[in-house]
């Protein structure tokens, strides 16, 4: 293997507070601009992640991210500006990065990580940094890394918490599957655009992120290796999990269809599309009752007119099983929230007490989208 080229006079004057760090140095630094990294979504955890990667000097850095900016991301995800809207994240990240660092070289996918392309794009970099915020792509990015031997830079945030490891490092090291063996049922944690989160969350897991990754590139420190960082904002206490390696796990092998390992054990729902909803309550709204399942504060934001408001936690606990019951004397069911998951928990529930309700797929997002355009999103 060729030795390093040594950095040049504009390098030297770029990091040259890396430089005067003995643990970096130019060694470091070099190390740096060999390095390739995939950023695994450019959202709340990508955007610092990509700029202080990007800022410290990784000289490859991949996008993969399918999504375009929408006006309530910019509450956090600050590597995009208002001018994007509309328009894709992986390209805005990619500008962004390219007005900071020039000599950066961004490779932008624009696409969903798959079992049919995962092995492919990270196979071409030295380590992955997960941004995501669901779990199918977490287990698929992990068994990924697994299977290919590549570390893997693990953030997630909620509310007003947040958690980072650095997985599979060595032969070794615990993997996510050491921190969560399988899958929570769905619609057991609910997602940022659901729970909410204090914007700030995602920039301080995703700089704890892009530290671990800095450390792993250049070979410095203590790696949050078999640790586990716990973060809650709002007492600003961290805490730090032990986690090992399970012997008695089952190997990972191959790829599996996570989309399906993640709703098993889910009962079959029913579902309608909004624009069938909104066929209905035009021809009768007599005819149905129509519930939403989200929490107060995001009632408060956008509604649709006819529903009535009996969050999920009151169905979980069992203190609207009755009141849903009496409601479907005066109708057909059917639930909603923002988009799907909830709701498909919350006729799951309601079908093991013996009440038929009907999902209503994609939820008021895709009542904005298909049936309301004016409706405020969030």
């Amino acid at each position: 293997m060729p030795s390093p080229q040594p950095l040049n006079d504009a390098e030297r004057q770029r990091y040259s507070r890396h430089l005067l760090l003995p643990e970096v140095g130019e060694a470091g630094q070099q190390r740096l601009r060999d390095a390739a990294v995939l950023c695994v979504g450019s959202g709340g955890l990508g955007a610092p992640l990509l700029l202080y990667l990007a800022a410290a000097g990784v000289g490859r850095i991949g996008i993969v991210d399918a999504d375009v900016v929408e006006e309530s991301n910019l509450q956090r995800q600050v590597i995009h500006s208002t001018e994007w809207l509309g328009r894709s994240k992986a390209r805005s990240a990619c500008a962004r990065i390219q007005a900071l660092n020039p000599a950066c070289q961004v490779d932008v996918h624009e696409t969903m990580l798959t079992i049919d392309n995962a092995t492919a794009l990270i196979d071409g970099y030295d380590l992955v940094c997960d941004g995501t915020d669901n779990f199918p792509s977490r287990y698929l990015i992990n068994d990924a890394c697994v299977l290919l031997g590549k570390p893997l830079i693990y953030g997630s945030v909620q509310r007003f918490d947040g958690q980072a490891s650095v997985f599979n490092l060595t032969e070794e090291s615990p993997n996510y599957r050491d921190l969560l063996p399988e899958p929570p049922p769905p619609g057991a944690v609910p997602s940022c655009s659901a729970a909410g989160v204090m914007g700030v969350m995602p920039g301080l897991i995703g700089m704890i992120q892009a530290t671990e990754a800095i450390k792993v590139i250049t070979g410095i420190g203590s790696p949050l290796d078999g640790r586990l960082l716990v973060v809650d904002a709002l007492s600003m206490r961290f805490r730090e999990l032990r986690l090992q390696k399970d012997g008695s796990r089952a190997p990972i092998t191959e790829l599996v269809d996570y989309g399906q390992v993640c709703a098993e054990g889910s009962v079959p729902v029913e579902s309608i599309s909004v624009v069938e909803l909104k066929s209905m309550l035009d021809a009768d709204p007599e005819s149905l009752v129509l519930v939403d399942v989200r929490n107060p504060p995001e009632a408060e934001v956008c509604r649709i007119p006819a529903a009535q408001l009996i969050p999920l936690g009151s169905i979980e606990s069992g203190e609207a099983i009755e009141q849903l019951r009496e409601l479907t004397k005066a109708g057909r069911l059917y639930v909603h929230c923002k988009a799907g998951g909830r709701s498909a928990r919350a006729a799951e529930l309601l079908a093991v007490q013996g009440i038929e309700a009907i999902n209503v797929a994609g939820g008021i997002d895709a009542w904005a989208d298909q049936v309301d355009p004016t409706m405020v999103r969030y």
